[in-house]
Parts: structure tokens; C-alpha cells; sequence
């Protein structure tokens, strides 16, 4: 079984303590966009705060990857904790200043988040080098993202009930209790083994492709998003839209567990225009079945199409990427999510006015064509080290 090796490899505290360390990542957006329409009482400053962190966390996740790939994981990783609790330390401070603090605060929480999940991908790839084993761990991951980022917002909603600051504050002790703890316990101790002026260079080309389908991936999970607020809000039952999107999570996330028993043979160039076809195949079902039956219906269908085209992406970046810059190259895969997002949610909220929640799904739709045409257009022009 390949996660009982898994076990065996990581040791049982590894699982546990990792998911409890992307937590406050996972909630960041929702805590701060809650703080701030709290302390401004208006949700157009909120969005535009939130929407500088997600840009600011486009930006300071590939200068984290590059630092960590010169210096060590552990002790970028360390510092990078103890500067986002300095952020969210001010940015509760702030909550009681000017709009420019805030703002500034937010952007500073962006710009310093930890990047569990790129740096932890990249220990696997060091710690297990047999192929089905590797791909059994980033199963695993794409899993552990996709439920941290349900368990994440549920747990801000459940505090917001209790403080509107409450939810920042949490992050804190989360970052101190479990994030640091585990990039001092289960980070690597140094850097690749390559003096820094003779380090390998990216090749530009594929990781640039890699980058724009996760762009268009984070668009999907911002349009997603949106659509369902709308109809949440269209039924009459706000509160539901939290659940309705915890559907398209836990979807997500069994189909990317279940991706540590694909066939070795099923390679990744041939995975990636799959899945690709896949998502476009899933976010029409999403958009068409949305007309036809309940929206709460469609997203579990919709969702089992994600994760798979997560993790070869992750696979793709691991294999394109030489080991001395394998978490610069990680970290600017991931750059790609909240940028998309942050895309998805400006169009698909501009669209949700006059067209409701069709009007959102189908910037979901034409964001998964895009994928699909990209990894087409990849794939027709791959060489042996290349997407």
C-alpha cells in the first residue's frame, strides 16, 4: 500500500502536525477580509486588502523558494513563520488605525505567508525516490491542500461567531503551535548540495506553461467561488454557501487521493492533457448541470476533476526542475493559484451581477478551456525534459 509507506518513511507526527501547519494559509484570505470589513465596515476597502495579499503572496512565495533553495529549508522556513506572525501581529494592531496600515499589514501577511506545501513537496522528492512511492506523497498532498483549504475557512467561520478578530488571532497561535514546530522538526537542514554561483537555471519555457495552468486552475476556484456565494445568496441561505464549496473540497480531494494508484505507465505528459480534458469536461458538467438540477448536485461531479490535474502539474514542476532550484521552480507553480483567483473572482464577480450564477460559471468554464488548450499546445511541442 503506498501511504502505508508513506508511514514508514515520514513517521506518524509528520501527517498530523503538517496538516495543522497549512491552516493558516488555507484561512488568511477569509480572516483578513472578516478583521477588515469589521474594523472599516465596508466590503470594498476588505476586497481590495485582500486581493493586494493574494498578489502579495504571488510575490513572496517564489522569493521564499529561492531563498530556501540557497539557504535551507529549515531556516527559511523558520523565519518566514516568525515574520508572518509579525504580520498578523500587525495587521490586529492595524485594525485599529488607518485604511494605509491595514492595507500595508494585509499585503505584509501575503508577502510573508510560509510555503508549507511547495517545500514539503520538495522533502518528498528528496526522501522517496522510487516513482509510484513519489506519487503516492503528492497524492497525498494535493489531498491535504484541498481539505485544508475546506477545514480552513469553516474553522474562520465558526470563530467569526466569536470575534471578528478571533479568527486572525488563531492564525497566530497556529503559526506558533504547529507551522513553526513542524518546519524546525520536518524540514530539510541545508541547501542542494551546489555552491550559489553555480546554480542550475529554470528553464523558462515549461515552467512559464506550468505557472499559467495554475493560474487558470486558481481561476476556476475563484469563479467556483463566487458562483456559489450567488447562489447561496439566490436561494435565500447564505450560510450555505460554505458547505456548497466544502463539497467541491472533499470531492477534490478523494479523486487526488486516489491518484496514488494510477498505473505507472499512464505517463505524466499523457496525464497532463487528460486531466486537463478532464477539468474542461468537469466545469461544463458544473455549468450545464447548474441549469438543470440543484447547484449543490453538479459540484461533487465537478469537483473529482481538480485535483488530478493539480498533482501532475506538481509532477510536471518536480520533473522539469533541477534539484538545486526545485522549490524556486515549486513556489512559482504555486504563485499561479492566487493570482488566477484573484482573476477569477474579479471577473466572475463582474459577470455574477447581470447574469447571476450561470454569469459565474462560465468564467469556471472558459478558464478550464484555456487549461485544456495550453496543455494541448504543451503537449503537441514537449521534449524529454519539458511539459
Amino acid at each position: 500500500m503506498p501511504y502505508r509507506s508513506l508511514l514508514r518513511v515520514a513517521g506518524v507526527g509528520f501527517f498530523p502536525l503538517g496538516f495543522l501547519a497549512r491552516l493558516p494559509y488555507a484561512s488568511a484570505a477569509l480572516a483578513t477580509l472578516v478583521l477588515l470589513q469589521s474594523s472599516t465596515h465596508g466590503y470594498a476597502f476588505a476586497g481590495l486588502a485582500s486581493a493586494a495579499q493574494s498578489v502579495a503572496t504571488a510575490v513572496g512565495g517564489p522569493a521564499v523558494g529561492a531563498l530556501a533553495d540557497r539557504h535551507g529549508h529549515r531556516r527559511v522556513g523558520t523565519l518566514a513563520v516568525l515574520a508572518n506572525i509579525a504580520a498578523w501581529t500587525a495587521l490586529l494592531a492595524a485594525s485599529h488605525g488607518g485604511r494605509a496600515a491595514l492595507l500595508g499589514a494585509a499585503a505584509l501577511v501575503g508577502l510573508t505567508q510560509p510555503q508549507v506545501g511547495p517545500l514539503v513537496r520538495v522533502r518528498w522528492s528528496r526522501l522517496v525516490r522510487e516513482p509510484r512511492l513519489l506519487s503516492a506523497a503528492l497524492s497525498y498532498e494535493a489531498a491535504a491542500d484541498e481539505l485544508s483549504f475546506v477545514a480552513g475557512p469553516a474553522l474562520v467561520g465558526a470563530l467569526t461567531a466569536v470575534s471578528a478578530h478571533a479568527p486572525a488571532v488563531t492564525a497566530v497561535l497556529l503559526l506558533a503551535a504547529a507551522t513553526l514546530p513542524f518546519a524546525l522538526c520536518h524540514a530539510d537542514t541545508g541547501p542542494a548540495d551546489r555552491p550559489a554561483e553555480r546554480r542550475s537555471p529554470l528553464p523558462p519555457g515549461p515552467l512559464t506553461v506550468v505557472f499559467l495552468a495554475m493560474a487558470a486552475m486558481g481561476t476556476v476556484f475563484g469563479a467556483v467561488q463566487t458562483a456559489v456565494t450567488v447562489y447561496a445568496r439566490t436561494i435565500g441561505e447564505p450560510g450555505a454557501a460554505g458547505l456548497v464549496y466544502a463539497e467541491f473540497g472533499i470531492g477534490s480531494a478523494l479523486a487526488g487521493a486516489a491518484c496514488a494508484w494510477l498505473p505507472h505507465r499512464f505517463g505524466l505528459r499523457a496525464r497532463y492533457v487528460t486531466f486537463a480534458a478532464a477539468l474542461f469536461a468537469g466545469m461544463l458538467v458544473l455549468s450545464a448541470g447548474a441549469r438543470l438540477v440543484p447547484l449543490p448536485v453538479a459540484v461533487p461531479v465537478a469537483s473529482l476533476t481538480v485535483a488530478p490535474y493539480m498533482i501532475t502539474l506538481y509532477a510536471l514542476t518536480e520533473r522539469l526542475a533541477p534539484p538545486d532550484r526545485a522549490t524556486t521552480a515549486m513556489t512559482v507553480l504555486c504563485a499561479g493559484g492566487p493570482l488566477g483567483a484573484a482573476v477569477g473572482q474579479a471577473v466572475s464577480g463582474a459577470l455574477a451581477g447581470p447574469y447571476g450564477t450561470e454569469g459565474a460559471l462560465l468564467t469556471a468554464l472558459t478558464a478550464a478551456a484555456g487549461a485544456l488548450l495550453l496543455a494541448l499546445a504543451a503537449g503537441a511541442g514537449a521534449g524529454p525534459r519539458e511539459v
